[in-house]
């Protein structure tokens, strides 16, 4: 096990793509157009997928249609890039799905927060380490609130099946603290929050960051992590800087328009993946559109130029 940990906090400390997933007209999984993309991002050497994340849906899928993505996407990286199986909802459902996905040759497991309304941040803690005792891969913990304490961060980090901590809170003081009181931890902190959060979360401690980005422009992505990795957080904000419209439209609607822009800057760039399942945003509105059309262009006369 130690050498499967150490190959995937390797890949933690790159870019963990989150592929979208592609429908068909009848709102099932276009398996050949998963397939595809999968491959594309694969051969753009994106470090680590995580498939089913949330760029992926993961909430709007039944438990077949993770299994699925969980499959192809395996299948498709053929090797070339880590692939990390996100899983989640009852402790006996993320059980039951990374049982499958290690079965079927899945480098790691993901897991995804637990949502629970009623859920204690210490008994959510306390679902990733069951999750982590349980699989015989690694395990990497997707962490979406800052409610949990040091106390229980360091619980993780110190897990012995543990890669790493998806960080996917804005609490920068908090980061700084949990990675401060875990310098005797092999887990890897990772920016869960895309590009534009990773300067400052590589300034203190972490390494790698997760990206909806690479579906459309791993080139960008890939430019992003060599500055940050290189220490050169003046390129990296420069670069950062020619995303930060495609970021922020991900982020209106609380959010609700993440997956959105990714899927309509892929049709913009000719693959068609369909649109973005309820209670997601379905599509963007034709102001919000000819801004993604308008940053699109731009970056892919950049990518040409380059």
């Amino acid at each position: 096990m130690s050498d499967k940990l150490e190959t995937v906090r390797k890949a933690l400390t790159g870019i963990s793509g989150v592929p979208v997933t592609p429908y068909r007209a009848d709102g099932s999984i276009d398996v050949d157009k998963l397939d595809t993309l999968i491959k594309g991002m694969a051969a753009a050497r994106v470090h680590n997928l995580m498939a089913a994340g949330n760029t992926g849906e993961f909430f709007t899928l039944t438990m077949d249609e993770i299994r699925l993505v969980h499959r192809v996407t395996i299948e498709a990286a053929a090797g070339k890039s880590l692939v990390s199986a996100a899983v989640g909802r009852s402790l006996a459902d993320a059980k039951a799905l990374a049982r499958d996905a290690i079965a079927h040759g899945a480098d790691a497991v993901m897991g995804h927060h637990p949502m629970d309304p009623f859920a204690g941040p210490a008994y959510q803690t306390r679902y990733f380490l069951e999750l982590a005792d349980f699989c015989t891969v690694p395990l990497i913990a997707y962490v979406r609130s800052d409610s949990f304490s040091v106390a229980d961060f360091r619980q993780l980090a110190l897990h012995p099946n543990v890669a790493g901590i998806k960080f996917a809170s804005s609490n920068l003081m908090l980061l700084s603290e949990v990675v401060r009181s875990t310098h005797d931890a092999p887990a890897i902190w990772v920016c869960g929050l895309a590009e534009g959060w990773a300067p400052a979360f590589y300034a203190l401690g972490a390494r790698g960051f997760t990206s909806g980005l690479v579906n459309v422009f791993p080139e960008r992505s890939h430019a992003i992590h060599r500055a940050l990795e290189a220490g050169d957080y003046a390129a990296a904000r420069s670069l950062i800087d020619g995303i930060a419209e495609f970021e922020t439209l991900r982020t209106k609607y609380n959010n609700g328009a993440n997956v959105t822009v990714v899927k309509e800057a892929l049709g913009m760039l000719g693959t068609d993946v369909g649109p973005v399942r309820l209670p997601g945003v379905v599509a963007l509105n034709e102001s919000e559109r000819t801004t993604l059309r308008t940053v699109v262009a731009r970056l892919t006369a950049e990518m040409r130029a380059a």
